[in-house]
């Protein structure tokens, strides 16, 4: 049976069950197709990855990733940090000690726990952050324009679903 013909196949079934807690029983989705969105979502994050400006001030995708999150959710404990951006320790050290030296984020000490530290953007760094985010909001627009009608309301129709997803695989290991 080829990709096309079980894609349709998958469309034209009965809406799944419903289980406990709400969520829907989906025998229309197999292996292949969750993997198709796997590597759509892999796609797209590494095209929206790299900007201008990221690129522009020498930031890796981690060091831009863990920037990004300290001037969206910081201050953060690094300990809190290491582990929602998923990376060791001593990764992190290194990645805070560079965007330090560049200015971007400052490091200060817990005065409750001196051995904790917490990290905050700095406003260089909350101004790059925020280039950083219009450059890849900027790519995604111009990207949805040059889609078919029916192609941009479908991904816009699918934004709660996927929303749902990621949230639903927030927390999970690598």
């Amino acid at each position: 049976m080829s990709s096309s013909t079980r894609q349709a196949s998958a469309l034209r079934q009965p809406p799944a069950p419903a289980r406990a807690g709400g969520a829907v029983s989906s025998p229309g989705l197999d292996r292949e197709t969750a993997a198709r969105l796997r590597m759509v979502i892999g796609r797209l994050s590494r095209r929206l990855r790299p900007t201008e400006s990221g690129t522009a001030a020498g930031l890796t995708p981690t060091r831009t990733s863990v920037l990004l999150r300290i001037v969206r959710e910081g201050p953060l404990r690094l300990s809190e940090l290491a582990e929602s951006e998923g990376i060791n320790p001593t990764m992190l050290s290194r990645t805070i000690a560079t965007l330090i030296d560049e200015g971007l984020v400052e490091r200060r000490s817990d005065e409750e726990d001196r051995r904790a530290a917490w990290v905050a953007g700095t406003a260089r760094g909350s101004r790059l952050a925020e280039r950083i985010r219009h450059e890849r909001t900027d790519a995604v627009r111009l990207a949805l324009q040059g889609l078919e009608e029916g192609s941009v309301r479908a991904i816009v129709d699918a934004l709660p679903a996927l929303e749902e997803l990621a949230e639903g695989l927030r927390g999970r290991r690598r």
